[in-house]
């Protein structure tokens, strides 16, 4: 399989279906492993197709700049869900994969972020889509431009035109189960 692919069940393409990308990332524990489970479990739910999955990228924190570095990764579904229902699937497997919500920007164990869903434009209390933090934050712009360079963002411009690439602050791993093998490795390698 090419990067940037992902092989999936069909059941949520076909007509009726928005593109939908989501950010990944994770600085708790075993953070490639939280990124594989939850992209398997939103695979697995209703509604929900996985077509493209970015690299991973090891991420310098924002916001909150006191923490580990995060592994970052973008994906996109084929979504058949209301904005509302997508937000609710994140959510709950945010919650199954131990995550705290303690503090704004502050460590997590996963998180899952609505970046953009087709051409929907969403502004409620609990969402906005497109996500409003999209256009100025690398950790996710390089991983969209790796799968997506054409996708329009808010401001007309492209994921590709708004990345700046790798760098110090984001740095491409390799492919996630990739990550996730190292992570095992290493879990290995601290039991001798």
């Amino acid at each position: 399989m090419k990067r940037g692919q992902a092989q999936s069940r069909d059941d949520a393409g076909g007509a009726g279906a928005v593109p939908a990308y989501l950010g990944l990332g994770a600085n708790l524990g075993q953070r490639a492993r939280s990124i594989s489970a939850a992209l398997a479990m939103l695979d697995a739910g209703a509604g929900l197709a996985l077509r493209a999955v970015s690299s991973v990228y090891e991420t310098e924190p924002v916001g909150v700049l006191d923490q580990p570095k995060f592994l970052n990764l973008v994906a996109r579904f084929d979504c058949r869900l209301s904005p509302e229902e997508l937000l609710e699937a994140a959510q709950e497997i945010e919650m199954r994969l131990g995550r705290v919500r303690a503090e704004r920007w502050g460590p997590r164990s996963i998180d899952i972020d609505i970046l953009l869903l087709g051409d929907l434009r969403v502004c409620r209390p609990r969402l906005i889509v497109p996500h409003p933090q999209l256009t100025r934050r690398q950790f996710v712009l390089v991983p969209l431009a790796e799968i997506s360079p054409d996708v329009r963002l808010p401001g007309g411009r492209t994921a590709a035109e708004l990345s700046e690439g790798e760098s110090a602050a984001v740095r491409r791993l390799g492919a996630l189960a990739e990550a996730v093998a190292r992570e095992t490795a290493g879990d290995a390698g601290s039991d001798a």
